[in-house]
């Protein structure tokens, strides 16, 4: 089913996006907080369109996937303004004000605003099963985030975190609606764009430029755990809807958490547990959700990456690329059916 696969998607996603902040620790030693963030956007940004390029050339100009176009721009263009520059400046300027333990807490309301935003704001299908999954994992990241009483901070500093876990809850709605066009390209453009803004950041604040080997080592986790996470993330969130697929990715403090325990021999604490159980309870009530019921696809005409299944039965003008899946523009004909579905692109309508 197409869930399962924007699941496993997520959750490969979410591993080496978790993966990173363990590598992080290490390189931290030589480089200073907000630069190794640059870095690590610009490693997947410029990483990321050397493969674009050397992809299409292997194809000889014919894409693999549909190419941005039209207002799609304007959407990318939001999505990385909220969540590339706006939220890590936020973000910044938060942790200047407020005690570790307070920032770990607040992260996780990205999550929550991701799927809020999704049901109230963009009319993504949030049923009962999902928003307690949702419950169970967003407990999870708590109990593991939770590091004691500790003084919380200034109270404005305090919003300024909130706002920033806002800022990237708007960029992964808004990167939904282009979720249909080439995901490398997608994480390529939002790498170089937060890579820069966070390497002048760092330089304007007089960090230093770090050592060669530093910047290699942190470009190539930045490739990994940033970039090729983003590209998984995107397809999910063709595949399966902005609040299954954040939902899912609130996991990487988990998948990071028991990276550490095997790099760092740290001890695998009751916190780690508890916050498995809780997560892994939420992924199964997520995994095991069935959703049918009689809707109706509306008439569309779009571009994307596509083989001919039961939503895509059009005829060709014979200057299509051969073999699927392949990409071209074609139109969707009104349809009523029922099956069990998805908030995927093709199954976005009111209940």
């Amino acid at each position: 089913m197409r869930s399962s696969l924007g699941a496993i998607l997520v959750l490969f996603s979410a591993g080496l996006f978790g993966a990173s902040t363990p590598l992080a620790k290490l390189l931290l030693q030589d480089v200073d907080p907000l630069m190794l963030a640059g870095l690590f956007y610009l490693g997947s940004g410029v990483g990321l369109l050397m493969f674009h390029g050397l992809r299409r050339l292997g194809r000889r100009g014919v894409p693999a996937e549909a190419s941005l176009e039209g207002t799609q721009w304007l959407w990318l263009g939001l999505a990385i303004a909220f969540g590339g520059i706006a939220a890590p400046a936020l973000l910044m300027y938060g942790l200047a004000d407020t005690s570790a333990a307070a920032t770990a807490l607040l992260l996780n309301l990205e999550p929550i605003f991701t799927v809020l935003l999704a049901w109230l704001v963009f009319g993504e299908g949030v049923g009962g099963r999902i928003a307690l999954g949702m419950t169970a994992i967003a407990a999870g990241a708590l109990v593991l985030s939770w590091q004691g009483p500790a003084a919380m901070g200034q109270p404005v500093a305090l919003l300024a975190i909130a706002a920033a876990c806002l800022g990237w809850a708007i960029d992964n709605n808004l990167t939904r609606k282009v979720s249909l066009t080439d995901p490398v390209q997608i994480a390529a453009l939002k790498g170089c764009v937060a890579g820069v803004v966070n390497v002048v950041a760092a330089l304007s604040r007089g960090a230093a430029v770090p050592p060669a080997a530093s910047i290699v080592n942190a470009a190539a986790v930045g490739l990994v755990g940033y970039g090729i996470s983003l590209v998984l993330f995107v397809r999910a969130l063709r595949e399966i809807g902005t609040a299954r697929t954040g939902a899912y990715f609130s996991l990487s403090p988990f998948f990071g958490a028991v990276l550490a325990v095997m790099l760092f021999a740290n001890e695998l604490s009751a916190q780690v547990v508890v916050s498995g159980l809780l997560m892994g309870a939420g992924v199964w009530l997520h995994l095991t959700e069935r959703h049918v019921h009689e809707h109706e696809h509306l008439e569309l005409d779009h571009d994307h990456a596509h083989v001919h299944d039961e939503h895509h039965q059009h005829a060709h003008a014979g200057q299509e690329p051969a073999g699927e899946p392949h990409t071209h523009r074609h139109r969707h004909r009104p349809l009523m059916h029922g099956h069990p579905h998805f908030p995927d692109v093709h199954h976005h309508h009111p209940h």
